[in-house]
């Protein structure tokens, strides 16, 4: 463990309670020892699990100071019963913290339609908040994961209102990852002093630049969520709207989101490649995040990755039926600095720097519209054979 990974004012901890067969954490604990402001961005698929639902009335109300989330079961699908379990797994560990009920945030990842195992998780709370610890991050980032095969961290410190301020955040998503609100589950953490205001305005800039910005599978999940919680601890002065200390926690806290929503397509299920995916040249931003997205979220395009094949006519056949009007002779595209199509038509590459390229594990696609200066940025990875086999055998 690295006890460095920690912040001031917040404990964590993660354990096995029995959920996963294989003996493996499945319960994760996040408290802070003071009630947090709190922001949060959820999935805005139709069929949400239950505990988003609780989770999103409780973070509408306010401050909130506890997150526990569990791994292994989705609690979704299961009707009125699934939120009368998450409510009792967050009234159990209330009475447990002594803290009210409606200041926890229960999550909840892994497989869809089945029971929550309340009796197990309730019955791992104890020992899940008696070791409550503040280097215990990592353990609780090792608690949330289902077909992940490392945690993901992400931690950045800078000064704000004379203070110094830390952010950390952990993550899980490996597949059922699809840019339209943020990522499966994630959880941030700052004792920065920051109004509400300026704390949801600031995190949905950075949500919308990070965890909407990425492409595993195309896939929305009915559990995502991700939460931010700003405890205060740093004693800084309140940072006023504009201002250079808000400025600095946007940019350390995007650095944050970036680096988890990256880690979640390079640890895409069966992923060997992360696929960097430029538009520029746009009109608006919206086109070019929606072009973006459909070079992304092309089967076509990932697998031609995946099997190191420069195939541009795939990219080129998604930006054309991706419902936008373009000007065919002014695209360009490029693979890092590589040429491979101009003026409505394809160009010779180098064949030994090409292959040099598509052999990487991180390539940088670069579409350039020709019709305006807008752009967007997307993480996508390829599609291998591994991510079937994952999936077909997930449920099993």
């Amino acid at each position: 463990m690295n006890n460095d990974i920690r912040v001031p004012g917040f404990l964590a901890n993660g354990i096995s309670c029995g959920i996963k067969d294989d003996g493996k954490k499945d319960l994760s604990l996040i408290f802070s020892e003071t009630p947090a402001e709190a922001a949060a961005v959820f999935t805005t698929n139709i069929f949400r699990a239950a505990p988003v639902i609780v989770a999103e009335e409780r973070v509408r109300k306010g401050k909130i100071q506890a997150i526990i989330a569990n791994s292994g079961n989705a609690n979704a699908a299961t009707g009125a019963q699934g939120h009368r379990d998450a409510c009792a797994v967050t009234g159990k560990l209330a009475k447990y913290l002594n803290i009210d009920e409606s200041m926890i945030v229960p999550a909840s990842t892994g497989i869809i339609g089945e029971p929550l195992p309340v009796d197990r998780i309730i019955g791992g709370i104890g020992t899940l908040a008696d070791g409550l610890k503040p280097d215990g991050i990592e353990s609780a980032a090792e608690a949330i994961l289902t077909t992940d095969t490392f945690p993901k961290i992400a931690q950045r410190t800078f000064t704000a209102g004379g203070r110094d301020v830390r952010v950390c955040g952990i993550a899980k998503g490996a597949g059922m990852i699809e840019p339209d609100m943020a990522t499966m589950l994630s959880f941030i953490m700052t004792d920065m002093a920051i109004g509400r205001s300026e704390l949801e305005k600031t995190f949905r800039k950075a949500v919308d630049a990070s965890f909407n910005a990425i492409s595993v599978d195309g896939c929305m999940s009915t559990n995502d969520c991700v939460v931010i919680m700003a405890n205060g601890h740093a004693e800084n002065r309140l940072p006023r709207e504009g201002t250079r200390d808000v400025r600095a926690f946007f940019e350390n806290l995007l650095a944050v989101t970036d680096s988890l929503s990256r880690s979640i397509v390079q640890d895409g299920e069966g992923a060997t490649k992360v696929i960097t995916i430029t538009v520029e040249g746009a009109r608006t931003k919206r086109e070019a995040r929606k072009l973006a997205g459909a070079i992304a979220n092309s089967n076509l395009v990932k697998t031609a990755f995946f099997g190191g094949d420069p195939n541009w006519g795939r990219i080129v056949s998604a930006a054309g039926a991706a419902g936008i009007q373009l000007i065919p002779e002014a695209l360009e595209l490029f693979f890092e600095e590589v040429l491979l199509f101009e003026k409505g038509m394809g160009v010779q590459p180098d064949r030994g720097r090409i292959r040099e390229i598509m052999q990487r594990d991180a390539i940088n696609v670069r579409v350039n519209l020709g019709m305006g200066n807008k752009s967007f940025r997307m993480y996508t990875s390829d599609l291998s054979y591994e991510y079937v086999k994952i999936n077909a055998l997930y449920h099993s």
